[in-house]
């Protein structure tokens, strides 16, 4: 294993410079337990905890080592172990909002350079989920791909792709059935030359048979789908940093049904730039889309040129975000109140024009 089959490039080696004088080393992290860490590094794998001092400055999770990070540790490969002292800056980042009521960055998988989001082409098959996931794929700075998984038993997998490619004008399509072992290798083409990927999608779409379909083995476990509705069952645990005989990485993720957003409203205007060029159209430059006047997208809305559930995902999304940024920024919800207060004054006003006679 050699740090350029892992990842390791010159952006890396720049930001490792001022520590290579103090005899450190660099290391990657494959795989994250609760009190400890698996890296890989030129001393081959190494199991390593953090400092004292990162787990007492750390803001909260996105401060410590995630899986796919490049870290800074000093080794011990006599014993097989290491003390990890800082963590290198991330190219990219999937991230997403943690679990619970507080706002808190979940880092996901980073520095990875292509983000496979996989869809089952059964009935959990949900066009509104694959837009979710595109959204947060284009705030992580990695490049997205839809990967159309179970080919074999959809009726119409080339009417499914075009479904999709009418929700996504960013990321490429491929159609696939792991089962089968067909279209695999265009998940191979993008991992070569020590290039990172991972997978993404909810429990069941078949994430854990294309992982071993890549590896050409069966010794990851895989369980059935619930015949009731397609539902898949968790196998992966935990997120893991995986070698692929081609040269490059894959980290694989456990399903996430529920997938809370983390990021800037912008990405859900590059993603639904169909809706934001029609917006630009509007007569306010700030509308909401709801009850102002002389909006644009209401008007498409009625002649059909937007389809209302990509529109109210569109918003449902939108708000999500901008709630997470107002929840950090005082200032940001001041201006969303004052926002409102124009949006009313200016209906109630259209209004009271229209009743005159």
């Amino acid at each position: 294993m050699t740090l350029s089959s892992i990842g390791w490039n010159d952006f890396f080696e720049q930001a490792f410079s001022p520590f290579r004088e103090n005899r450190l080393l660099p290391a990657r992290v494959a795989l994250q337990h609760r009190n400890y860490y698996v890296m890989y590094s030129e001393h081959g794998e190494l199991r390593g905890e953090t400092t004292g001092k990162m787990q007492y400055m750390a803001s909260g999770p996105q401060d410590l080592p995630a899986v796919g990070d490049w870290v800074v540790i000093d080794p011990r490969p006599d014993e097989g172990t290491a003390t990890i002292i800082d963590i290198l800056p991330r190219r990219t980042k999937f991230s997403r909002q943690a679990a619970g009521r507080k706002a808190e960055e979940q880092i996901v998988a980073a520095n990875v350079d292509w983000v496979f989001i996989v869809s089952g082409l059964d009935h959990d098959f949900n066009l509104r989920r694959l837009e979710r996931y595109l959204v947060l794929a284009s705030e992580s700075g990695a490049s997205p791909v839809v990967l159309l998984n179970k080919a074999d038993i959809c009726k119409d997998p080339n009417g499914a792709r075009q479904e999709v490619a009418a929700i996504n004008s960013h990321a490429p399509i491929h159609v696939l059935s792991a089962l089968r072992n067909e279209g695999i290798g265009v998940i191979q083409d993008y991992l070569r030359n020590g290039a990172t990927g991972a997978l993404l999608g909810s429990s069941g779409v078949g994430k854990t048979t294309i992982i071993n379909k890549l590896l050409g083995t069966d010794e990851r476990a895989t369980a059935p789908v619930r015949e009731a509705d397609d539902r898949g069952r968790h196998t992966t645990s935990a997120r893991e940093l995986i070698p692929l005989p081609t040269g490059g990485m894959l980290i694989d993720t456990p399903g996430m049904r529920e997938l809370q957003l983390w990021g800037s409203p912008d990405a859900v205007s590059e993603i639904f730039d169909d809706i934001e060029a029609i917006a630009e159209n509007c007569r306010f430059r700030d509308c909401s889309h709801e009850v102002e006047p002389g909006c644009a997208v209401q008007e498409a809305l009625e002649q059909g040129t937007i389809d209302g559930g990509r529109f109210e995902s569109y918003r449902k999304l939108l708000r999500e975000l901008k709630y997470q940024q107002r929840k950090h920024d005082p200032m940001e919800q001041r201006k969303e109140k004052e926002r409102w207060k124009k949006i009313m004054s200016d209906y109630k006003r259209n209004k009271k024009k229209k009743g005159k006679p």
